[in-house]
């Protein structure tokens, strides 16, 4: 990077942290803290949504699997868009009746306070080993490739190769724990979300650049068209989204199974996401800021899976396959000029502190509200509750720092956030499920689906950690049948879960039925008017996006 690079890296950052804490002053009740006071508008929501889902984690982790497999990983973001129609639809506007601050709360209404404080758990929990760690350790990974820190201090400081890697990887987990965690413990939503807009806005023009620049490059000289007339011939097979039942990534199977298990998770029954949507300042701006994220998770692809492809018809033999994960860092270098590659780099650096914040935002709500307010101080005062909140988040900023260089044993970072997100999504889509269709389920039946869920889910993955194929093989009867079973796509063992978990369920309260389906609250903090023409911007956005898949059928 230029001195140029440099200089407008770091002021990009400087100037997002400044507007972030600016916007955010004078935050002393719960309500300010942990949803921005219930005032943020539609624009406001969709970007966040969208700044805090994409990080160095997309980057990183879905550039690779692009740059391995093809477009096929697409669909986890175009299944988002009908995922966000159905949050519109229908569990926005229960959410918001119920005036709840967190997605556990739900639960002691539907359930009991034991199965809010099962998933505030899991969920606190899973926020540090996957969210948090996955997005210290994507973004430690792109600084280092972009800016050549390993080289920079072997040379320097005369460290081996080895320990420079590490060294340089540990400045980056540290440099952005420490970074974000700053302004979001001052700061909290309100400064989160206006960090999204500005990080969200810089990070779509820019990755939107990258896309034509590569399709310049190849094109040769012969403009944008002959560029994405020679991606398509080159990749092929690869610009399939519908694979076979038993592929790698994506089977097709799960495009109407098990793929829906995270996705309806990430994008209705996550904290992290659905804070934003919980802070709206009317139902109205909550169901157009999640249209407005649909319609842009529809684009996506084309910033953060083609260029992937790109890479590798580009770079060619300069990209090592087994440094695919590096694909997009090494683009950015080969592709754009001086102060340009600085702003894209601040644009990327500044998703990574967007996710990060937003991951911490969401899991300090959780221990504040859903189990210090319950279990340690239930006189929790409102400034108390801020207070609880800001130690939180530095606890948990300093644990994902210290987990995130485990994440560097497995096969692909964004594989590890996949598959440790079953642990939790499959179980809490199956409780909410039941419960909002079935008001006779009872409660333990919801304690035991959260506890055994994950159990169950470990067992169904651990024979493929614990043998490897020959292994299994050579000791053949369960052992081989069990890694058979364990060797399937996580996606359908998340899909088996689900139903499992519902038809215990079910099966409780055929047994055990409620004696009378428990009341849910009526509170609403905002206005519960829909936005106009709701149903027809909805069926819209599932069109557009049944539009995607006869396309790249």
């Amino acid at each position: 990077m230029t001195a140029l690079d440099v200089s407008l890296f770091l002021l990009f950052l400087v100037v997002v942290a400044g507007v972030s804490i600016a916007a955010s002053r004078g935050e002393r009740t719960r309500a300010d803290y942990f949803l921005a006071g219930r005032g943020l508008s539609w624009w406001l929501i969709g970007f966040s949504l969208i700044a805090s889902n994409i990080s160095t984690e997309h980057f990183v982790g879905m550039t690779g699997n692009a740059a391995r497999s093809g477009l096929a990983v697409a669909s986890y973001e175009w299944l988002a868009a009908p995922a966000l129609v159905f949050v519109a639809w229908w569990l926005l506007p229960l959410f918001l009746r119920a005036g709840i601050y967190t997605i556990p709360e739900y639960l002691e209404y539907r359930y009991d306070r034991a199965t809010r404080s099962i998933l505030a758990s899991l969920m606190v929990l899973f926020f540090v080993l996957t969210v948090l760690a996955t997005v210290l350790y994507s973004g430690a990974t792109f600084l280092c490739s972009v800016l050549d820190l390993p080289h920079i201090l072997s040379e320097r400081f005369g460290l081996e190769e080895a320990t420079a890697d590490l060294v340089a990887f540990q400045i980056g987990v540290f440099g952005i724990g420490i970074g974000a965690g700053v302004y979001t413990v001052l700061g909290g939503l309100k400064a989160v979300v206006w960090s999204d807009l500005l990080q969200g806005s810089a990070l779509l023009i820019g990755g939107a650049m990258v896309t034509v620049l590569g399709f310049l490059a190849l094109g040769d000289g012969s403009g944008l068209s002959a560029g994405y007339a020679r991606f398509v011939e080159t990749n092929g097979e690869k610009l399939h989204v519908v694979r076979p039942w038993n592929d790698p990534e994506v089977p097709s199977l799960t495009l109407v199974t098990g793929l829906w298990i995270p996705v309806m998770f990430y994008w209705g029954l996550n904290q992290f996401i659905m804070q934003r949507t919980l802070a709206a300042g009317s139902l109205s701006e909550g169901q157009k800021g999640l249209f407005f994220a649909a319609a842009i998770k529809l684009l996506l692809p084309w910033i953060v899976v083609v260029p992937g492809m790109l890479a590798v018809n580009i770079l060619g033999e300069g990209l090592d396959p087994s440094q695919y994960d590096q694909a997009y860092p090494i683009l950015l270098r080969e592709l754009l000029p001086a102060g340009l590659l600085g702003l894209m780099m601040a644009a990327i650096t500044g998703s990574v502190m967007s996710t990060f914040n937003s991951g911490l935002n969401s899991a300090a709500t959780i221990v504040s509200l859903d189990l210090w307010s319950i279990y340690v101080d239930r006189n929790l005062s409102e400034e108390g509750a801020v207070r609880v909140g800001r130690v939180t988040t530095v606890i948990l900023a300093v644990a994902a720092c210290l987990w995130a260089p485990m994440i560097r044993s497995f096969d692909g970072v964004f594989v590890y956030i996949q598959e440790f997100w079953g642990f939790v999504s499959a179980p809490t889509c199956a409780v909410f499920f039941a419960g909002l269709l079935f008001p006779r389920v009872p409660a333990f039946s919801a304690r035991a689906a959260l506890l055994v869920g994950p159990l169950l889910y470990l067992v169904s993955r651990a024979p493929s950690w614990a043998w490897s194929a020959e292994e299994a093989e050579a000791l053949g009867g369960p052992v081989r049948a069990l890694h058979a079973y364990a060797s399937l796509p996580f996606l359908y063992h998340m899909f088996i879960l689900f139903v499992v978990l519902v038809a215990g369920m079910l099966l409780c309260g055929r047994l055990f039925p409620l004696s009378a389906a428990r009341p849910l609250p009526n509170r609403p903090a905002v206005e519960l008017k829909s936005m106009p023409r709701l149903r027809l911007f909805g069926i819209g956005i599932i069109l557009l996006t049944l539009g995607h898949y006869i396309l790249f059928w």
